[in-house]
């Protein structure tokens, strides 16, 4: 697989400026990033360059993301008719979700396999943004691009990956099969689909 690419985004508003949770394409690309494995560098995009976005995420062998396919590609149909459902994407949220019967956040994922935790939350990133800390916002989600493709290289090396359990809050291990997946990728859900 020549091009992996590491994707997420961070937005302009909160979930309840625009609704809700089912409005998740109203809430505005504020600053997204893109780790390219075939050149080994990070590209940031803002909001005037969502089409530039869109482009590279099809150009991608397999796009690997945190929640990806619920929400950070839901943001970008509000700028793309393009149908991301055809994109090569592995979401790990989705793929651990399946794995251990409910859902896991990036932090206590990458903290209890990399040694290594967020350096912000999205809410500050919208503080930030609207503080015209837009440099901040990207570093933020440089690292959070980071510390996603931190935990998908150990699950790929190693078969498993660990996370704290909110309940126990001890550390606890899933089996993963990320290692077997081939040059075309596939995609474990379809994006959600968001009323207009």
């Amino acid at each position: 697989m020549t091009n992996i690419v590491y994707f997420d985004l961070e937005t302009q508003k909160i979930a309840t400026e625009v609704g809700g949770w089912g409005h998740i394409d109203k809430m505005g690309l504020a600053v997204a990033v893109l780790y390219h494995t075939d050149k080994n560098e990070y590209s940031v995009y803002l909001e005037k360059d969502a089409d530039q976005l869109v482009a590279d995420l099809r150009r991608a062998d397999l796009v690997v993301g945190f929640n990806v396919l619920r929400f950070d590609y839901t943001v970008l149909s509000a700028y793309s008719v393009f149908d991301f459902s055809s994109v090569p994407t592995l979401d790990l949220m989705v793929s651990l979700e399946e794995k251990i019967g409910h859902r896991v956040g990036l932090d206590a994922v990458a903290s209890a396999t990399c040694g290594i935790k967020k350096t912000a939350s999205g809410l500050e990133s919208i503080q930030w943004w609207r503080e015209g800390k837009h440099q901040q916002v990207a570093e933020y989600c440089c690292y959070d691009v980071k510390a996603t493709r931190m935990v998908h290289e150990h699950g790929v090396r190693t078969g498993q990956v660990a996370y704290m359990s909110f309940k126990t809050k001890l550390k606890q291990f899933a089996k993963v099969d990320w290692a077997t997946i081939g040059p075309v990728g596939y995609l474990l859900e379809k994006p959600a689909t968001v009323a207009a």
